[in-house]
């Protein structure tokens, strides 16, 4: 909710008649909720002068607004994160005491990519919690708009079910294969079937893309889908990883680590994921604060949706 204050005097406006018009129009405004046409046939102007004597008052300090709400933190956190790291854009929902960041964390990112996305549209997916909770709550406007998904990786577990996609959907095209395979020569040879060539093709012509961001905890979905051992994290943490993006492992700068599991991938590669206009990292907590930092300084994703306490953690670690 936002409120308006008109200050009782202003030096800025000298003219004492003038002064008690903008405190009127503003009242009126603000307080009533008249509409600009309304004041202008209470006070015999035209709704021109109204606006002007509005806008008057907001630049002179007659009038100042005040917003009410735990959003407003959040607004001031969003800007400073797109200015720190360069972000075509960013949602910050305000902490919470008592419920859980992936929900409201999902609800924000499926309101802005419903803001983005167009009907007959094309929606690339990775996978993680954070995806999956985003890609539920937008579930059923993807048949609605006839908005198509393609996934960015292998791995069809983790897409059908958690997802809300729950068997197979004509709007949806996903990679037939694992995330990681056991030879690079098996990975190879998968890239090149021609349906597969064809999906991933297909994901790095779409103008928008949903990720999440993985961290090296042992909680990590590549550990818990059975893609890394606890043993491999830790020997890839130990060479600078601080997070992945789609199984392909990042230092604290952004740069993707030369590791032979990337070999053993199907997946978009980093490089290609460039080539996606908007790429939305949805992420949250503290386990996940220097994977995000990596993530965004290696410019791996344009787009940020994190809760207020992540946000905060970002800011103060971002040098």
């Amino acid at each position: 909710m936002s409120t308006a204050e008109v200050i009782p005097e202003s030096p800025q406006v000298s003219d004492i008649e003038e002064v008690e018009l903008i405190t009127r129009a503003a009242w009126h405004y603000y307080n009533d909720g008249l509409t600009q046409n309304q004041i202008a046939d209470m006070l015999g102007l035209s709704r021109i002068k109204v606006s002007r004597l509005l806008e008057k008052g907001r630049q002179t300090g007659l009038i100042e607004l005040r917003i009410n709400s735990p959003f407003e933190g959040c607004l001031g956190l969003q800007q400073d994160l797109i200015g720190a790291f360069g972000l075509a854009d960013a949602r910050v929902v305000p902490a919470v005491e008592g419920l859980a960041a992936p929900p409201r964390i999902g609800r924000a990112a499926a309101s802005l990519l419903m803001q983005q996305l167009v009907p007959n549209d094309l929606l690339a997916i990775g996978w993680g919690e954070a995806t999956s909770t985003t890609l539920r709550f937008m579930a059923p406007v993807f048949p609605q708009s006839h908005i198509s998904l393609v996934s960015l990786t292998g791995g069809v577990s983790a897409y059908i079910g958690n997802t809300g996609l729950y068997g197979p959907q004509n709007f949806a095209h996903l990679i037939p294969t694992p995330l990681r395979v056991s030879s690079p020569e098996l990975a190879e040879m998968l890239r090149i079937e021609p349906y597969v060539h064809h999906v991933l093709e297909m994901a790095i012509t779409a103008r928008t893309a949903l990720i999440g961001v993985g961290s090296v905890a042992r909680s990590a979905s590549l550990v818990r889908y059975g893609y890394c051992t606890n043993d491999e994290i830790e020997l890839f943490t130990r060479r600078g990883a601080v997070g992945d993006l789609l199984g392909h492992f990042y230092d604290r700068d952004g740069a993707i680590l030369d590791l032979d599991l990337h070999r053993h991938l199907i997946a978009v590669t980093p490089d290609d994921m460039r080539r996606i206009p908007s790429v939305v990292a949805a992420a949250a907590g503290p386990e996940k604060v220097e994977a995000i930092l990596g993530l965004l300084r290696g410019k791996l994703a344009n787009t940020l949706v994190t809760d207020e306490e992540t946000a905060r953690d970002l800011l103060r670690r971002q040098t």
